[in-house]
C-alpha cells in the first residue's frame, strides 16, 4: 500500500478551481442563511481527546437558529446521554456544522469554534410543549461554503426508494453485541414509544 504524504496531493488533484475559493465566506451571507434556515438535518463533526466524532441532528423545524452572521445555535435536544460531541466542545471547541436540505443535492458546511452554554434565556427561546435542550450550542463562523453536489447526485439520495429492508434492527445490533444480555425483539418493539415521548 502507496501511503500518500501532504506533497503528494497537488500532484494529484491540482489546484482547486477559482468557484471552489469564491465561494467560501468568512460569514453567513444572505443566500447561505436561506439554505440553513430551510434545513432539517446537519451532521456535527467535533474534535476532542478521544479524536474526531460526527453526530446527526435533526429538528421538524430549521434544525439551528442564526443568531447573526457570525453566530449558529443548535440546541441540544433528548438524545442518549452519551454527549461524546459535547465533550469535545468543551475540551477543544473545534467543530463543523454539514447542513442538508431535503431535495437539494447541494450541502452547506459550516467551520468554526463551538461553545456549550447553559443559559437560561437562549434555553427558554427553544422551548417547545414545556421542554427545553438542557444546553445550547453556539458556532461562532469562521468559514461558510456549499459543497459540490456530486456525492448527493451519485448516491441518488433523494430518488426515493428504501434501502432499509435488510438491515438488522438495533434490537438486534444489541443482542449479538451482548449476547442477548440487552436488546432484542423487546427492545425494538418498545422503541416507537419511547421516541415519540422523548423527542424534545
Amino acid at each position: 500500500m502507496n501511503w500518500l504524504k501532504p506533497e503528494d496531493l497537488g500532484q494529484i488533484y491540482g489546484a482547486p478551481g477559482p468557484t471552489s475559493l469564491r465561494k467560501v465566506t468568512n460569514q453567513i451571507t444572505a443566500e447561505y442563511a436561506r439554505m440553513i434556515e430551510a434545513s432539517r438535518f446537519c451532521v456535527l463533526a467535533t474534535f476532542g481527546p478521544r479524536g474526531v466524532d460526527a453526530s446527526p441532528r435533526g429538528d421538524d423545524g430549521a434544525v439551528a437558529r442564526i443568531l447573526d452572521p457570525r453566530r449558529i445555535a443548535l440546541p441540544d435536544w433528548h438524545g442518549n446521554n452519551r454527549i461524546d460531541s459535547l465533550k469535545n466542545i468543551v475540551a477543544d471547541g473545534n467543530a463543523s456544522l454539514m447542513f442538508m436540505i431535503r431535495g437539494s443535492d447541494n450541502v452547506l458546511r459550516v467551520r468554526g469554534h463551538a461553545r456549550l452554554t447553559d443559559d437560561a434565556g437562549l434555553k427558554a427561546s427553544f422551548a417547545r410543549d414545556g421542554k427545553e435542550p438542557r444546553t445550547v450550542i453556539v458556532l461562532a463562523v469562521d468559514e461558510v461554503y456549499f459543497q459540490c453536489a456530486r456525492a448527493i447526485m451519485r448516491s441518488g439520495l433523494w430518488a426515493g426508494g428504501d434501502d432499509s429492508a435488510d438491515l438488522p434492527t438495533p434490537g438486534q445490533i444489541l443482542a449479538a453485541i451482548t449476547d442477548g444480555e440487552v436488546g432484542g425483539r423487546d427492545y425494538d418493539d418498545s422503541w416507537p414509544q419511547r421516541a415519540a415521548s422523548t423527542l424534545w
